[in-house]
């Protein structure tokens, strides 16, 4: 529980219980809040008691400080008069707060909760009028500047100067990295673009920062208020320094498309060129349900501001979805555009301004947040930025999500049956992740830019699109035909003949294209001095292990059962999972299959498993392995499954974080009763089916011999091994860039798990993302590991990757870069060792 504590002073007792009902709600119960309100007189209940202020103080009091928030009248005389009951060594830690009670009770607590010290939750709590502020025509930066110099004067004011060199500046990924850095110190953080002579905005605000409108070259001060002033600056200067992580030269940006002017034909639309390719079949048109808003009265704001909580839950979880799978499909480079719109549902200003109108204008919570999300798309519409102009679809894509979920809309379908040209007027970005590339063949709307989200999502997917055609388009009637040609920006409704030979002999040179390398991918990796390295595919549903295959997949060296469980209320049974194992076993029919049991935990809590006390250090806590050892119940039945699935199939079971001998010895005992179990039941199974461990945590590296003679392979997680040896959490910006696989320290730790497992006679792989990342090959190859496992689109790049080296090269590569003193310093001697171009 947080140690600065509340206390809500009112005349009226219900009112300060509904202040306090809501503001528990806001922070689970995380903060102390008293309530001192009315007078124990039937016949007049309203008033305030300084005897009762007391012992309400008393009764939460903390050396962290109490904050006091009242109404007006006699409830300061009676709070002031409290105070002087006190001890005087106490008195000093009471802070009487002018903040609204409504929404400074709710800033002040999520503050609280937070961690942030006393004068930055009094901070917050005035600053909640920030939204009211800003609806009434009140400049908000004034109250937000106010604030700082006045309550904190004791820390003088940081700041710094930065020039921005990533191409596309501040854009949605990026300004999601900058605003997390900064929510995750104490210290109050506040930005400007000199270069637009922009004033100062929040850098916990995503919408603030991204509206700064900066860009490459562009000049910014950042200023930083607070005990950690220094620290802040640091890591947001460090995210500068190395461009947000983006690399300016491989930025998925519109190709450039040379094409010559031809004189328009029948039925012909011109366009804009979004992703190459060509694309010849019947319309089908897509129309997103549109959603009514009626704005009326409400006697109950808070529980209307409960709906939008709700809504917003649930959206996040909608959205961590699509950027799972999206990650599968389009690699995480590309899915962290859902990074950002998980940052809008997180934003302070939004969320104030959502609850202002609510609380003060007592409308629904439909209208309230369809009147924010449409000032936020507004501010970014009035900008100079084209670019960033077209980020606006994004904010409309995540609003719309919570109105849907707000109005018990169901999500709009996108699935077809035949093969089809998806006309519409937009496609959000969330829309374009979820289309089938097997039966959307191309993407033909009245709007759109080739630089929109959506047009990089459609690239990445290999969907032809032709964006910003003629509004004539949409009155087309379903099953209609229709050809386009993604790189010239050209589209024809029931195309001439002669139209339709020319772009099916350019569709199929481009068919005949991918199919060679298709091929490629389908042939063994082989180095240029006959060493084969199988490539494999991490997955984590039936429709990864079709991508996997058709992607040239050797077999699968990861399998993540979790999705199994995910968006349920019970755990999977194992007739269920049996289902499961044996439709993904059949598609890669007698390819090698690697089941690694339920890993949840860490990073990956589920609800109706939970661990039932609060963890501190949840990645040092009950997960993986631990959890199933403890569980045996689901523990089993997951084996049995694995089990049966086995008959006929090359299937292998693989324990994830395996930190001590005595874990796999326990797993293998329980794994013999399930055999036994079955054998006695009649029921076959493969009785010599292998059994490995994922090697993640640095215990197991340091005991990797005696690992190795208990199981029949490793498979080492260069995630989760890279964070544990470097002691840094590789979702806390902070420190991410140490949780680095190219670390020195992580790489011996490689080569010394490989030097076990060979010694012991047993095969070694690598599942972690450092496998897709092709710089890394060459290091990968010359540690000595017999199998890469990746995300499925990565597997063709990774294969011509390793026809293009040689073991005696990388081994020397590996021999320098383990006596490299830092990742950076291993990047640059790959970049620099002569590997021969593709």
């Amino acid at each position: 529980m947080a140690a600065i504590a509340i206390v809500i002073v009112s005349h009226s007792k219900q009112l300060a219980l509904g202040v306090r009902e809501l503001a528990a709600q806001m922070v689970q119960g995380q903060v102390s809040i008293a309530v001192a309100a009315g007078i124990e007189d039937p016949e007049n209940p309203l008033g305030t008691d300084p005897i009762q202020v007391y012992e309400a103080i008393a009764s939460v009091f903390s050396d962290d400080g109490v904050l006091v928030l009242m109404d007006l009248g006699s409830a300061l005389l009676s709070a002031e008069m409290a105070i002087e009951f006190l001890p005087e060594a106490q008195q000093q830690k009471v802070y009487l707060c002018e903040a609204p009670l409504v929404e400074g009770a709710i800033a002040a607590v999520v503050a609280a909760a937070a961690g942030r010290d006393i004068h930055q939750v009094m901070a917050e709590a005035r600053g909640a009028l920030l939204a009211k502020a800003t609806q009434l025509g009140v400049s908000p930066l004034s109250v937000v500047t106010d604030n700082i110099e006045a309550i904190n004067p004791e820390f003088p004011t940081k700041e710094i100067r930065l020039i921005v060199s990533n191409r596309l500046g501040l854009h949605a990924r990026p300004a999601a990295q900058f605003v997390g850095t900064a929510a995750r110190f104490q210290s109050q953080i506040l930005v400007q673009n000199l270069t637009r002579n922009t004033g100062l905005v929040r850098g916990d605000s995503i919408n603030q920062v991204t509206t700064l409108g900066v860009r490459q070259g562009h000049e910014l001060v950042i200023n930083a208020t607070g005990s950690d002033a220094d620290e802040a600056l640091a890591a947001l200067q460090a995210l500068f320094a190395n461009n947000f992580g983006e690399d300016n030269l491989a930025l998925n940006s519109p190709p450039a498309f040379h094409h010559e002017v031809t004189p328009a034909t029948h039925g012909e639309l011109s366009g804009i060129a979004a992703s190459a390719g060509v694309a010849i079949a019947r319309v089908v048109h897509y129309q997103p349900t549109h959603i009514t808003i009626t704005e009326y009265h409400v006697d109950d704001p808070e529980s209307e501001w409960q709906r939008v909580q709700a809504a917003i839950h649930t959206a996040r979880q909608e959205i961590q979805a699509v950027f799972s799978q999206a990650s599968l499909q389009i690699g995480d480079t590309e899915a962290a555009i859902f990074d950002a719109q998980l940052l809008f549902l997180e934003d302070p200003v939004l969320l104030e301004a959502a609850y202002g109108r609510i609380s003060d204008h007592h409308i629904n919570a439909e209208a309230a947040w369809q009147a924010v999300v449409d000032e936020v798309a507004t501010s970014y519409r009035t900008l100079e930025d084209s670019y960033l102009q077209e980020r606006v679809d994004d904010v409309v894509d995540v609003g719309q999500r919570v109105l849907r979920l707000l109005a018990g809309n169901l999500p709009a379908n996108l699935h077809f049956d035949e093969p089809a040209i998806l006309v519409a007027t937009d496609l959000t970005p969330s829309d374009t992740a979820r289309l089938d590339p097997t039966k959307v063949l191309g993407i033909c709307t009245t709007s759109g830019s080739a630089t929109s989200h959506s047009a990089i999502i459609a690239r990445t997917l290999g969907i032809p699109a032709v964006l910003g055609v003629d509004a004539q388009v949409l009155h087309l009637a379903d099953g209609t035909l229709m050809a386009l040609d993604g790189e010239s920006g050209k589209a024809w409704v029931e195309p001439e003949s002669h139209i339709l030979d020319l772009l099916a002999a350019k569709q199929s040179a481009w068919q005949t294209a991918q199919q060679e390398a298709r091929a490629t991918a389908h042939q063994p990796a082989i180095t240029r001095d006959g060493r084969q390295v199988k490539v494999f595919a991490n997955i984590g549903s039936i429709n990864d292990v079709q991508v996997a295959v058709a992607s040239g997949a050797e077999g699968v060296g990861l399998l993540r059962t979790e999705f199994l469980y995910l968006d349920r209320t019970s755990a999977p049974t194992e007739e269920e999972q049996l289902e499961v194992y044996q439709a993904i076993a059949q598609i890669l029919d007698n390819r090698p299959l690697i089941i690694r049991t339920l890993d949840v935990g860490g990073d990956k809590p589920l609800p109706y498993l939970r661990v039932g006390f609060p963890e501190a250090n949840p990645f040092l806590g009950w997960r993986g392995i631990r959890f199933c050892l403890d569980r045996v119940d689901l523990f089993k039945t997951q084996l049995r499954a694995i089990l049966r699935a086995s008959v006929g199939h090359q299937i292998k079971i693989m324990l994830p974080m395996i930190a001590t001998l005595g874990e796999v010895r326990a797993a293998k005992v329980i794994l013999g009763e399930v055999q036994t179990e079955l054998n006695q039941a009649g029921i076959s199974f493969d009785a010599a089916m292998k059994v490995g461990i994922m090697v993640e945590v640095p215990s197991a590296v340091a005991i990797a011999d005696q690992l190795a003679a208990e199981v029949d392979f490793f498979s080492i997680g260069t995630n989760d091994l890279s964070q544990y040896v470097m002691a840094s959490d590789r979702t806390n910006p902070r420190v991410a860039n140490l949780a680095d696989a190219l670390h020195p320290a992580v790489l011996r730790m490689v080569q010394q798990t490989i030097q076990a497992a060979h010694a012991a006679g047993i095969s070694v792989g690598l599942c972690g993302e450092l496998a897709a990342d092709t710089l890394a090959t060459p290091i990968l190859l010359g540690l000595g590991l017999d199998e890469l496992s990746v995300n499925p689109q990565s597997i063709p790049g990774v294969k011509q990757a390793i026809a293009r080296l040689s073991i005696v090269e990388s081994e020397a590569i590996v021999a320098s870069a383990l006596q490299q003193d830092s990742a950076v310093h291993v990047r640059e001697l790959i970049s620099t060792s002569v590997i021969p171009p593709a």
